[in-house]
Formats: structure tokens, C-alpha cells, sequence
């Protein structure tokens, strides 16, 4: 059986069932940009136009999670872990009002 690419901590988990009971189905964004882009982006399902290379890694808490096609070719063989702690999210990503940010963890997959 192949090992997920994207999961995600049960903190991530209760902080995404309370974004999605504010504000509805998200979806997530990772991007290898630089300060907000280093983080996973959560969106309201619609509010980001994904491109056409954008790769979908799987879905935490039932939710999509995508990558960006150039960050998957780096980290193809790397499994996402989402977690969630406190402090600010990126300015353009949902939160829930409390201070808690999403955060990506990594570890090697096996191959």
C-alpha cells in the first residue's frame, strides 16, 4: 500500500473543522514560495485559481491539499505533515480568529 503524501496532526485537524464550520469547504495550497508561500495556504474552495500543473496530493479532514508542480518535483518523495500551532497565519490564508497558523512538517517517504 503507498503512504499518503499529505496528512495531517489532530491539532491541524480540530483547526480546520472549526475554519470550515466558520467559513465552509477549503482547499489547501502549497506553494515553494518565500514567507506566506512557505506555508500551507487555506482557502475558501473557489477562492484560488489553481494552474494547470498544480498537483493534488490528497485531501486532510476531507478537504483538498495541492502543491505547486515545481515544489512536487522536490519534494515528490517527501511526505507533508500538517500541523497546527499557535501564531499568525499568512495574511491571505483562512484562519479562525484565535492565533493558530497552519505549519508543514516533512519526512522521507520510503521508496
Amino acid at each position: 500500500m503507498d503512504e499518503p503524501l499529505v496528512e495531517a496532526t489532530p491539532a491541524a485537524l480540530a483547526l480546520l473543522a472549526e475554519i470550515v464550520a466558520d467559513h465552509g469547504p477549503v482547499m489547501f495550497h502549497q506553494s515553494g514560495g518565500c514567507c506566506d508561500g512557505s506555508s500551507p495556504m487555506c482557502y475558501a474552495q473557489g477562492d484560488f485559481r489553481l494552474g494547470e500543473r498544480d498537483v493534488k496530493l490528497g485531501e486532510i479532514g476531507g478537504m483538498p491539499f495541492y502543491i505547486s508542480a515545481s515544489q512536487y518535483e522536490v519534494w515528490k518523495n517527501t511526505r507533508l505533515i500538517i500541523d497546527a500551532i499557535p501564531g499568525r497565519g499568512g495574511m491571505f490564508s483562512l484562519d479562525n480568529g484565535r492565533e493558530m497558523r497552519f505549519l508543514t512538517r516533512s519526512e522521507i517517504c520510503q521508496i
